[in-house]
């Protein structure tokens, strides 16, 4: 199934079933509101949009054209957003320009913070900041939606409660986060609202590229329109994401509607820490990559971070083409506080 959430002048939007091609759309109130209702109830729930969404997709004729305009977050807001680093190419290339190594338990105990999640910025939405000499970046991830999680699940059972998969932009103020990073207690400032694709879908809507709890697929960035990054999501994933839900349900209960992030795609690409587009690679989905291959190159970094006006898209196809959860696409704006 694919689901997005419209605004509605509400906290929470409304709950709509997207047909396959991302064309229609069908209002679903009378079986859930919003798309926490469905999480809420996902046992009761899922069968019967799974029937409206067949029937969505051999008849739409009664639907409305799909708008990725009007969407929020799929959850415009959640009770828990937790962001792994399951790419350990993307942490071993931060830590190297700075010439520091990479603790041995990186490989084998992921490292995740917990997001703000009352806040996200709707896929079409302008990124609104006070600043642009933070070092804005873009990140592109996966996340999951799940389930209720109970504490201390494992691995090996933690991907049945995956029930829904987005995109990701996990905006990031490079230049703040030195200074937090510092004090010993984690992101705040550093990390302001993050953003999702338009469309979240259940893991089947993915065949064979949802192997292993991981997505077998590129993620497209294009930065100011050019092609920046498409480095395929299940290659060099350290940590899966049955693990990293479990990784997050160590010591507490995850509720319903819970975001896990994957940390932002990377890949090695049979080098060191891959190359960009123009070099003939898969390139990046951060700008932070680029300068981090600069730095350990030429000795600093020259390419800047986003400014007012850029603009970022991140996109994910199927193997025929067609875009799967619709794209996150926005520009960089100056908020008016």
């Amino acid at each position: 199934m694919k689901l997005a959430t419209y605004k509605n002048n509400t906290r929470d939007g409304k709950l709509m079933l997207v047909n396959r091609d991302l064309t229609k759309a069908i209002e679903v109130a009378d079986v859930a509101a919003t798309m926490q209702q469905a999480l809420d109830n996902w046992r009761e729930i899922e069968p019967v949009l799974k029937a409206r969404y067949d029937s969505l997709n051999n008849d739409s004729a009664n639907a409305e054209n799909f708008d990725e305009a009007l969407c929020e977050s799929p959850l415009p807001r959640a009770y828990q957003w937790a962001d792994g680093s399951a790419y350990v190419n993307h942490v071993e290339l931060v830590r190297k320009a700075r010439g520091a190594e990479i603790p041995a338990s990186f490989w084998t105990d992921p490292l995740m913070y917990q997001g703000g999640s009352d806040d996200f910025i709707g896929p079409r939405d302008d990124v609104k900041l006070p600043s642009d000499e933070w070092g804005i970046d873009f990140e592109g991830e996966v996340a999951v939606i799940t389930d209720d999680v109970p504490m201390g699940v494992a691995p090996e059972s933690a991907g049945q409660h995956i029930k829904l998969l987005m995109l990701v932009n996990d905006v990031s103020l490079r230049g703040l986060i030195p200074g937090e990073l510092a004090k010993g207690f984690g992101f705040f400032q550093s990390k302001p609202s993050s953003v999702f694709s338009p469309v979240a879908v259940t893991p089947d809507e993915l065949t064979t590229a949802w192997s292993g709890n991981k997505v077998h697929l590129p993620l497209v960035s294009h930065y100011n329109g050019a092609l920046f990054g498409k480095p395929e999501a299940g290659e060099d994933m350290t940590f899966d994401f049955a693990q990293l839900v479990a990784h997050a349900a160590k010591s507490r209960n995850l509720g319903a509607g819970a975001i896990i992030g994957s940390g932002t795609v990377s890949n090695k690409q049979g080098t060191d820490h891959g190359s960009s587009i123009a070099e003939g690679g898969v390139g990046y989905s951060c700008i932070a990559e680029v300068r981090m291959i600069e730095t350990i190159r030429d000795g600093k970094p020259s390419t800047p971070f986003m400014a007012f006006e850029d603009s970022i898209r991140i996109e994910m196809f199927d193997r025929e083409g067609q875009s799967i959860f619709g794209a996150i696409d926005q520009v960089i704006k100056k908020s008016a506080v």
